[in-house]
């Protein structure tokens, strides 16, 4: 059971905290009595929750690229964490199509420079790097559920970049870690939704933007099967996963943090979903545009990381579509409302 108690006066350090897992984090974080620093560029969309979750006066909040050595390194010797949680990449499969120079380069080459900088802080004491479910080599079995034990082999530009990232940190805990005061893990997320997401070609974003401009929501793939959990799910098992570590380095390990196989559904039963949580004659329709590949099936096997820590995913897909819509509804009638709402989230989430 994760003791927020812990983070109060801790020195945390987030990589890619104006993104939207990023902004919940440190919101998370604040709320907890944390001292927290922020690293990442500015927030990648407009609008974003960063700025409407007004937390910037609240930490130390600086804008650098995660490929900039010597800016990073700068950073971490000024604020000296004691614990680094790495979220910072560039985190939308299409755009890895796009632009896979730019992807490898800050998801590999920024996981380099963050793992390089730790090594050189002495103060840093847990470090997590978050990654993704798609680090995996995936030929589209249907249902089967990835183990951490089976090859890393992305294969779009993003999935295999996350999959050097992984590798990346292996090595350096291997060849560095293990004989340094540090413990060292990573975090292979599910697919993320919540609040406050505004990114371009994902689901629940899609849907809000059809919503807001009163257009039918357009569905790519809706037979695609994917692990949709709450964006307070996985934050607190990276929570969990940097106390405990710091604490023990037995809890060092390479975990799934995925829901549940009740929370795995294709994407056109999840819209359907929100479509009759918002009501008002919300639909979608189906639209495959030929972009390009995308893997078909993706689920997680959550077993591990439920023996280790004792956990259990709490809000599950019904209860998470509650919480978006309710969210929405927030936003559209009055943005200066978000960092209360944000707050009454976290307090509901982190108090069962």
């Amino acid at each position: 059971m994760l003791d927020l108690s812990f983070y109060n006066g801790k020195r945390v350090l987030v990589t890619g905290h104006t993104g939207f897992k990023g902004t919940w984090l440190c919101k998370i974080l604040i709320n907890a009595g944390s001292i927290v620093c922020g690293y990442s560029l500015n927030a990648p969309t407009n609008p974003n929750l960063f700025t409407l979750s007004k937390i910037e006066n609240q930490m130390e909040s600086v804008l650098g690229d995660i490929r900039n050595f010597e800016y990073l390194k700068k950073c971490f010797d000024e604020f000296q964490p004691e614990i680094v949680i790495h979220l910072a990449a560039q985190p939308i499969v299409r755009d890895s199509y796009k632009n896979p120079k730019y992807t490898y380069e800050t998801n590999v080459l920024g996981t380099v420079n963050v793992l390089e900088c730790v090594r050189l802080t002495p103060s840093v004491k847990s470090f997590l790097n978050v990654t993704t479910d798609k680090v995996y080599l995936n030929d589209d079995i249907p249902n089967h559920p990835f183990k951490e034990d089976e090859p890393l082999d992305g294969y779009d530009p993003y999935s295999n970049s996350k999959s050097c990232s992984e590798l990346v940190t292996h090595s350096y805990k291997k060849s560095f870690f293990k004989d340094m005061d540090v413990a060292v893990s990573t975090a292979r997320a599910g697919n993320v939704i919540g609040g406050g997401d505004f990114a371009n070609d994902r689901i629940i974003p899609d849907c809000i933007r059809a919503i807001e401009k009163g257009e039918d929501i357009i569905v790519r793939n809706p037979y695609s099967t994917r692990p949709y959990q709450h964006v307070l799910e996985p934050l607190y098992i990276y929570l969990d996963i940097c106390e405990k570590q710091y604490k023990d380095r037995k809890y060092e390990g390479y975990y799934n943090v995925g829901p549940d196989d009740c929370d795995c559904i294709n994407t056109g039963d999840l819209v359907t979903m929100f479509c009759n949580k918002w009501g008002n004659g919300a639909k979608w329709i189906n639209k495959h545009d030929s972009g390009p590949h995308e893997a078909a099936f993706l689920k997680l096997d959550n077993q591990k990381i439920k023996d280790t820590f004792d956990w259990n995913p709490r809000w599950h897909i019904d209860e998470c579509m509650d919480k978006i819509v309710e969210f929405t509804k927030v936003y559209f009638k009055d943005k200066n409302k978000i960092p209360s709402e944000m707050d009454k989230e976290i307090k509901e989430f982190f108090e069962v």
